[in-house]
């Protein structure tokens, strides 16, 4: 079964165009404040859209689709791992991602946005490893 991985590439260039135009941006202009939404924004659906991913890639190693959907975000990466379909240091930098998410959700605020903006970087460089790692499982699964 072939796992489209499409719409997670777009969420990826999105997410990198955001960032670059933020950058760019003076910090007291509306402009700076709308590239920083959208980066937050799609940091989020990046991290749900790499565990629903994930759950598609693992459901030929378990014994039922019931049993991957039954896996909490932290236990999708590490089966993952043990299938080797993503190295241990992504999963590791992804569940950092999430708890990083996880401490701060609670203060959707600036300080949330400002915690979220230092994490890009090496964000959307994991996410585009992770990416690689599902297209590198699909042609595994083809050939």
């Amino acid at each position: 079964m072939k796992i489209e991985t499409e719409f997670y590439q777009r969420c990826i260039d999105t997410l990198e165009k955001a960032y670059d135009l933020l950058l760019k941006s003076d910090q007291t202009n509306i402009d700076y404040d709308m590239y920083r939404s959208a980066c937050v924004k799609e940091f989020e659906i990046i991290l749900e859209q790499s565990v629903k991913l994930l759950r598609k890639s693992l459901k030929p190693y378990l014994h039922s689709s019931k049993a991957v959907d039954k896996l909490y975000f932290n236990e999708v990466f590490r089966q993952a791992v043990l299938r080797d379909i993503i190295s241990t240091q992504l999963c590791e930098n992804f569940l950092e991602y999430r708890e990083n998410r996880n401490s701060t959700a609670h203060d959707y605020g600036v300080n949330f946005a400002e915690e979220t903006l230092l994490l890009l970087p090496r964000f959307i460089e994991d996410a585009r490893l992770f990416n690689e790692a599902i297209k590198k499982q699909n042609n595994a699964a083809e050939g």
